[in-house]
């Protein structure tokens, strides 16, 4: 079986590793970007299967681009997961209304964190 694509956003490399290594021994390929603006050109380019998506990020906001992501028609069927270190009261609710298909905070729950993406992963597109 072909492996998954999964765009990879997250402006902090500790971050970035730790997912990876959360995921590792799957068959993922990794795409990444550190910024808001990149992430939305590297989904047009290369069309992932799944996107993780940090809400914190500079330039462009993880909010501003999901909308962006599910407002473009080639681009909207992607899963998003968003990941954010802000587990406030509405939090979850701005992730998901902004267009993330997923909310998780960090610190990661590992298990939790792979179950999900073995999931959207799963399905079909």
């Amino acid at each position: 079986m072909a492996s998954k694509k999964i765009l990879l956003v997250e402006d902090n490399e500790v971050n970035m590793r730790l997912v990876k290594l959360t995921l590792k021994n799957q068959d993922y390929d990794f795409i990444e970007a550190s910024n808001g603006e990149d992430a939305i050109d590297l989904a047009e380019e290369q069309r992932p299967h799944l996107i993780i998506l940090d809400i914190q990020l500079p330039k462009m906001d993880g909010y501003e681009v999901a909308r962006t992501l599910k407002n473009t028609e080639s681009l909207k069927h992607i899963p998003i997961i968003g990941l954010t270190a802000h587990a406030m009261k509405g939090d979850e609710e701005r992730v998901l209304n902004a267009g993330c298909d997923a909310y998780v905070s960090k610190p990661l729950d590992t298990n939790q964190f792979r179950g999900l993406v073995k999931s959207f992963l799963s399905k079909k597109i």
